[in-house]
């Protein structure tokens, strides 16, 4: 597959638990841990897909995916938001800023492994 994911995740055993799970199948896993700068790495990589927690240090990952889809360069890349909390009110946020997906921890490695490759560019 050999496809980039670039993980937007500040909780060590979740970035290993994906990075495990991805790079198994094929993935180059990119991590990032910090919301401020986090936009900055998401154009300077330009994954095919992100993985993007919602709550980051310094910023959250809902400001961070309305700053990916208001730039060109950037708009059309697959975004799976991650989550602990799994409360309507974050998934219709998730929803309206542009998410593709929306997933809660805890995850299982099969839906992550789905979703990641319906979310991949062909």
């Amino acid at each position: 597959m050999g496809k980039r994911v670039l993980l937007i995740e500040d909780e060590p055993n979740i970035i290993e638990a994906i990075r495990f799970i991805l790079s198994r199948d094929g993935w180059s896993v990119l991590t990032h841990a910090d919301g401020s700068t986090a936009f900055d790495a998401v154009c300077a990589q330009v994954p095919d897909v992100i993985i993007l927690d919602a709550m980051l240090p310094n910023r959250s990952g809902f400001e961070i995916l309305r700053d990916i889809r208001a730039r060109d360069e950037t708009r059309e890349i697959p975004v799976m938001m991650l989550t602990a909390r799994g409360q309507q009110k974050d998934r219709d946020m998730a929803e309206r800023y542009g998410a593709n997906r929306f997933m809660t921890k805890p995850f299982s490695n099969a839906e992550v492994l789905d979703v990641m490759r319906q979310l991949a560019p062909s």
